[in-house]
């Protein structure tokens, strides 16, 4: 799975009273231009996500608390903690994400290559697993 997944190091900077972190789109940390940005804030044991896109590629970056998230490619499913604002994992389109969230006010940054498209989404496991096995036929 490693082509459809990779944890990204992100540049941090601490000083004496905050820390700064820094996702450049189209650079080396963001591999690709960003169209859309959007934060969820959850509380513990939430799982959301519990989906795979067609098209878009993502990079989630735990801003605040922590993360398991679940990345399955149809033929294998592996599972990252995301637990520090400089670590993001980037998702590319094609893989089924779930996000559990395992503290309380746990805030997650989405980065997406392409705008919101209602179509993109799988939301069906069953019609994820379908595309797979066609994509790989």
């Amino acid at each position: 799975m490693s082509e459809l997944v990779k944890v990204v190091e992100l540049p941090f900077y601490l000083e004496d009273d905050s820390s700064l972190v820094v996702a450049e789109g189209s650079g080396s940390e963001v591999p690709f231009v960003v169209a859309r940005v959007f934060n969820v804030q959850a509380k513990l044991g939430v799982t959301r996500g519990k989906h795979a896109h067609i098209l878009c590629n993502q990079l989630l970056i735990c801003a605040n608390g922590s993360i398991e998230v679940s990345c399955d490619d149809g033929v294998s499913i592996e599972k990252y903690i995301l637990d520090k604002p400089n670590t993001g994992l980037m998702i590319n389109s094609g893989v089924w994400a779930e996000q559990t969230y395992l503290e309380d006010n746990t805030v997650l940054t989405v980065l997406c290559d392409r705008p919101y498209e209602k179509n993109d989404y799988m939301c069906e496991y069953e019609e994820f697993k379908t595309y797979i096995k066609n994509k790989l036929n």
